[in-house]
């Protein structure tokens, strides 16, 4: 890695960065510890985000390379520091005379306003430069290809790094538990080995870029890409083939993601247990199911409670507890919901019992039922779920390539949707799910 930043650097006939900081971002970045208002050089930094470096090739790593070291051949790092305050003060000033109340901060404000724009195009205009100018130089030692796809190729690796985080990486959150150690940040090299560059773009497809700050520093991409292609070709290709991932050119990945965990994240995460990634799956999936029944199992037990009230003393719930403080083994089982079904109960009494927002409170008759169909429909199939988990035949895939949950029988995966919709339907007919979940009970007695 070394190397190839020094190589970056003689390009740009700078001298490269004395430290090089490993970040838990899709980020590069230069900065400067500069002296006297950046007039004398100081200690230069250089910053790279693991994530960029599980997602890019080594020759697109050198056009974002080349890019970052041409910000010191242009002086960007020196005086960009106060650039950069100069602009955040003008900005807070312009909002506080907005803000004013008399008419001397109205008047003020607007001779102030005028310089303020002044100087943030001037500046905005001297910052768009310099990005363009180091993209140049990017090109000119990566090769216009390789530059042109790195930067195509930097949203799609954010929109990824995003859908791991919400999705992998933070699946243990209401476990309170974590990935095994190292994987928190180095699993997300096991989502981009298993999706093809198609997939890939499909987590950013349909997302609207942000929107771009009336003095944003940077060009938008596109007009950045569009520049790039038109320079000269030089037979050098994109980079996106064969070549191997930039993070090959660190000694050891695995020690640097364990590294990086123990020191950004919280202490009081850090404690979290350690799960494998298939246990993780499969108490997520458990959790889920749990959270997705227990409104219709709570729905279910007041039902039969009101209807048992005064005919029986015998019923599936203590008379005397509420129904949402009972505890799970006090709630009705999968086939007692639906023997509730069977019995007329459920667009009766535990449709009006399920949880809905106040706007919906008002809604009868087939409103009523379709919009709190889904809602039946998610509560029966975590029930199955956790049925299937507790016997065993539900299996864990972390699915790299898809979205992580349980692998269920085949012919649970084939019919179950559709014995789902029968029991829930205007008249319930369980007979499906049943005849499903007699099955799976012989297949577990022949086991």
């Amino acid at each position: 890695m070394w190397e190839q930043v020094r190589a970056a650097a003689e390009v740009t006939g700078e001298r490269p960065p004395d430290e090089l900081y490993l970040l838990a971002e899709v980020n590069a970045g230069v900065a400067e510890q500069n002296r006297l208002l950046g007039l004398l050089p100081g200690r230069r930094r250089m910053f790279l985000g693991l994530p960029l470096l599980a997602g890019l090739t080594v020759p697109q790593l050198r056009a974002v390379l080349a890019h970052e070291s041409g910000h010191y051949g242009n002086l960007d790092t020196r005086l960009g520091g106060v650039t950069r305050r100069c602009r955040k003060a003008v900005l807070h000033t312009v909002g506080v005379f907005r803000e004013g109340s008399t008419r001397l901060h109205y008047a003020i404000g607007a001779l102030y306003v005028g310089y303020a724009r002044m100087f943030l195009r001037t500046s905005q205009s001297v910052a768009r430069h310099q990005e363009l100018a180091a993209d140049r130089i990017a090109a000119r030692h990566a090769g216009r290809d390789a530059t042109a796809a790195a930067l195509r190729n930097l949203p799609v690796l954010a929109a990824a790094h995003t859908h791991y985080l919400e999705t992998y990486a933070a699946m243990g959150g209401p476990l309170e538990a974590l990935p095994p150690v190292g994987e928190v940040y180095g699993g997300f090299r096991r989502l981009l080995a298993a999706r093809t560059g198609e997939r890939l773009a499909a987590l950013s497809a349909g997302q609207r870029p942000p929107r771009p700050h009336e003095y944003d520093s940077h060009p938008p991409t596109a007009e950045r890409i569009a520049l790039i292609e038109k320079l000269p070709a030089d037979d050098r290709p994109d980079g996106s083939g064969d070549e191997p991932a930039a993070l090959t050119l660190l000694h050891d990945p695995d020690r640097m993601f364990a590294a990086l965990e123990a020191r950004t994240l919280p202490r009081e995460e850090a404690r979290l247990r350690r799960m494998s990634w298939d246990d993780l799956v499969m108490a997520r999936a458990v959790a889920d199911a749990e959270g997705w029944s227990r409104p219709l199992r709570v729905a279910v037990s007041r039902a039969l409670r009101s209807s048992a009230q005064g005919a029986d003393s015998t019923v599936s719930v203590r008379r005397g507890a509420t129904a949402e403080g009972v505890s799970n083994d006090r709630l009705p089982g999968l086939e007692e919901i639906l023997d509730a079904f069977d019995r007329g109960l459920l667009w009766m009494a535990v449709a009006d019992r399920m949880p809905k927002p106040h706007q919906a409170a008002r809604l009868t008759g087939p409103s009523a039922r379709n919009f709190i169909r889904p809602k039946i429909f998610d509560g029966l199939a975590g029930m199955v779920h956790l049925r299937l988990a507790e016997a065993g035949h539900a299996t864990p895939d972390i699915a790299w390539s898809g979205q992580p949950g349980l692998v269920l029988p085949e012919a649970w995966e084939k019919g179950m949707d559709d014995a789902l919709d029968a029991a829930v339907a205007d008249t319930p007919d369980t007979a499906p799910l049943r005849a499903l979940l007699e099955a799976g009970l012989t297949h577990n007695i022949i086991r």
